[in-house]
């Protein structure tokens, strides 16, 4: 097993089987999107022809929806999954919220949340698509001041309900419109329906990844993660590599692999935030160069899959400060792809 050039495959990063941007999270399930910027990038290059414009067009028109929803980040679902990921996730998600809160000192009760929520709402409403800015003027004028901080919390607490989720894209600052306008209503949702596709769908893009991988990944319990495992029966399969238990899925994709080619990674991106050890991808003496013990990740190059580099995504010119053999002649193929989508 080759478990690189596995995961470049599954992942979409090589020989991208899908054609728009809204398939491309289809497959994934959801996408890591802490990077307002950058999360464009990280769908687009899972495509076959990378395209701002089209992922403009499925973000605005819901197809492509961005919310807190896993271990409390920010992630983009597809309007399939929107609804039932959002309550098996949630009550895990507001576990971990409330946890941070209590390590800040903050304490919002319910009737403060119930005030703040009901004015957010009113704001989307009005706005169609609301920037917390717009959220900040609406509380001023009704004489109630929070800090940034403390409104975070209770966006967060207003899309884990399913009251709030993105409005259209913005260049910069992200914006939250009304869920039950930008989502279709939702259909009775089946817990163990959900949770069987929730890790068909993380095995079959990230194979092969471990249960930790998931647990880690998923944000819930080890139970329900084995669970899901077990639900899917033979649609899974173990294989061992370096002594370690591997999941993959009988349709996993094992042809396409380039051994050359370069990959722009943005910060942040599933390549490597889907899974609990990094190792595969990144080597150990490098792993600060990708991300820090605080969950920072850095944009990095991974050439041949294995992280080699870093690189500035918002540069005019390319800035690629590699650590390994490979050099700047390497990614400039890659760069060019970047800036014609940057640039579309």
């Amino acid at each position: 097993m080759n478990p690189i050039a596995l995961r470049l495959l599954n992942q979409q990063l090589i020989c991208p089987q899908f054609a728009s941007p809204a398939e491309a999270v289809e497959h994934m399930g959801a996408v890591q999107a802490q990077e307002y910027r950058m999360m464009r990038w990280a769908v687009a290059m899972r495509t076959r022809k990378p395209s701002a414009a089209a992922f403009s067009q499925a973000f605005d028109s819901g197809q492509i929806v961005r919310l807190h929803l896993m271990r409390g980040t920010w992630q983009l679902v597809s309007v399939a999954d929107y609804w039932p990921f959002l309550e098996l996730c949630a009550p895990k998600a507001l576990a971990v919220i409330r946890g941070w809160m209590s390590s800040n000192n903050i304490s919002i009760s319910d009737h403060e949340a119930r005030l703040i929520r009901n004015i957010l709402l009113k704001t989307a409403a009005e706005k169609g698509s609301a920037t917390k800015d717009d959220f900040t003027l609406a509380l001023d004028e009704m004489g109630i001041c929070i800090d940034d901080h403390r409104l975070s919390y209770h966006i967060r607490y207003a899309e884990l309900s399913g009251s709030l989720c993105s409005g259209n894209l913005l260049p910069m600052k992200a914006t939250y419109a009304l869920a039950a306008e930008k989502v279709p209503a939702k259909n009775p949702f089946n817990r163990d329906e959900t949770l069987a596709r929730l890790t068909l769908k993380y095995f079959r893009s990230r194979q092969p990844a471990t249960l930790d991988d998931f647990v880690w990944w998923s944000g819930l319990n080890i139970s329900d993660c084995r669970r899901g495992i077990d639900m899917l029966g033979g649609a899974l399969r173990k294989e061992t590599w370096k002594g370690i238990t591997f999941y993959l899925t009988d349709d996993c994709r094992t042809r396409g692999f380039r051994q050359s080619r370069c990959l722009l990674i943005p910060p942040y991106d599933e390549y490597l935030i889907s899974y609990k050890s990094r190792d595969i991808a990144v080597p150990p003496e490098f792993r600060h160069r990708a991300h820090n013990n605080s969950g920072i990740f850095q944009p990095v190059i991974a050439c041949g899959g294995v992280v080699s580099g870093n690189w500035a995504p918002f540069s005019r010119e390319l800035r690629a400060d590699f650590f390994t053999d490979a050099s700047h002649a390497d990614v400039l193929k890659e760069w060019e792809r970047y800036q014609s989508f940057r640039t579309e």
